[in-house]
């Protein structure tokens, strides 16, 4: 039997057996407890844990670095789609263009890994941190702020440090009047044909899911609660809920706003299984873009979130010496289908992009 190898604390483990804040843990670890005026007492409950749970001992360092490493990080949820390998693509070649080394990792859109993540990169000595969809952006920032790392949120706000987005409920709304407006008058869309699928609960799906709600209600007169479909994003729920809708139904709706690229997959994952059904009524808006959804059989409606802008404008706060708290939004574009499709389409050309 193989030996399995324990899992090293982290500040936020220690901040847990300790009942204080990791704020607290940091200070005491990187030797900086004294100006905050943390008890003594205290003090030696967190090095004795620290010691008993094998705490990474260079990490205790962090705080006290008196040189730039030229490291920039990126932390991402993933890797795995189009949207964020372009941002880090773009993230790298603009710390290469400030003459500085990019570092890009994924925490699997896991909070205590993220922490760790962090922990690891801040043990390396990073001089910036570019927080990308993080789960707990507080808790990120509590680690950064602890060690003297400038830092910025992206793609998800938190409420401790800047932060630049995309504009969800701008997005949403322009995604949801484009997939109306592409029925036309002689064949109208009705509430109960129109369906959100995808999403969880984090600011960008509740935002989405705002803007299609309100967009709807604005043009179809109602929105019924069952024509939002949270899948969290996993291509492999989203299949499922295709499925059961199809099975319930024996058929999709004629609109389907799909709320990222994972959950686009989860649709193409079903019609895969779905071999004889044509799907040529349908009109599909995805909040992402790909390339390759333009060659498909049906219309797709994209909105492409604008990362180049998105980054250029966190370039340019970090280099702020002291940037104010605020959210800064950044308007994603709207990218119709091929005009070679057939299908409802017709009056697509009308909207004002």
């Amino acid at each position: 039997m193989k030996n399995q190898v324990k899992k090293k604390a982290t500040i936020y483990d220690l901040s847990i057996l300790s009942g204080c804040s990791a704020s607290t843990v940091s200070a005491v670890l990187n030797g900086t407890w004294r100006k905050r005026r943390i008890k003594e007492s205290t003090a030696e409950l967190i090095q004795n844990l620290a010691e008993q749970h094998q705490y990474t001992a260079n990490l205790q360092a962090r705080g006290l670095r008196s040189s730039r490493s030229g490291l920039v990080g990126l932390l991402l949820p993933v890797h795995d789609n189009r949207y964020f390998s372009s941002m880090a693509q773009t993230f790298e070649a603009e710390v290469r263009r400030h003459g500085k080394c990019p570092i890009v990792v994924s925490a699997c859109r896991d909070p205590q890994e993220e922490l760790a993540t962090v922990e690891t990169l801040i043990s390396y000595s990073i001089d910036e941190l570019f927080i990308a969809g993080a789960t707990d952006p507080d808790s990120v920032h509590t680690l950064c702020e602890a060690a003297g790392i400038k830092h910025i949120n992206i793609d998800l706000p938190g409420t401790k440090a800047p932060s630049v987005i995309s504009d969800n409920y701008e997005g949403a709304r322009m995604l949801t009047e484009a997939i109306i407006r592409s029925f036309g008058a002689d064949n109208p869309l009705r509430p109960e044909e129109l369906y959100l699928f995808g999403g969880r609960n984090d600011h960008a799906s509740r935002e989405r899911i705002k803007g299609f709600r309100d967009t709807k209600t604005a043009m179809l007169g109602s929105d019924p609660e069952e024509c939002i479909q949270p899948t969290g994003y996993s291509p492999n729920m989203t299949q499922t809920a295709f499925e059961r809708f199809y099975e319930r139904e024996g058929k999709l709706p004629r609109g389907l706003f799909i709320n990222s690229s994972i959950n686009f997959e989860g649709l193409l994952r079903f019609m895969a299984q779905h071999p004889h059904e044509t799907f040529a009524d349908i009109v599909v808006g995805c909040y992402d873009y790909d390339p390759f959804g333009s060659f498909l059989p049906f219309p797709v409606i994209m909105i492409r979130q604008d990362i180049e802008s998105m980054l250029a404008k966190a370039f340019s706060i970090m280099e702020e010496h002291r940037p104010a708290i605020s959210v800064h939004l950044i308007q994603p574009d709207l990218v119709h289908p091929r005009t070679a499709l057939k299908g409802p389409l017709d009056a697509i050309k009308d909207i004002d992009t």
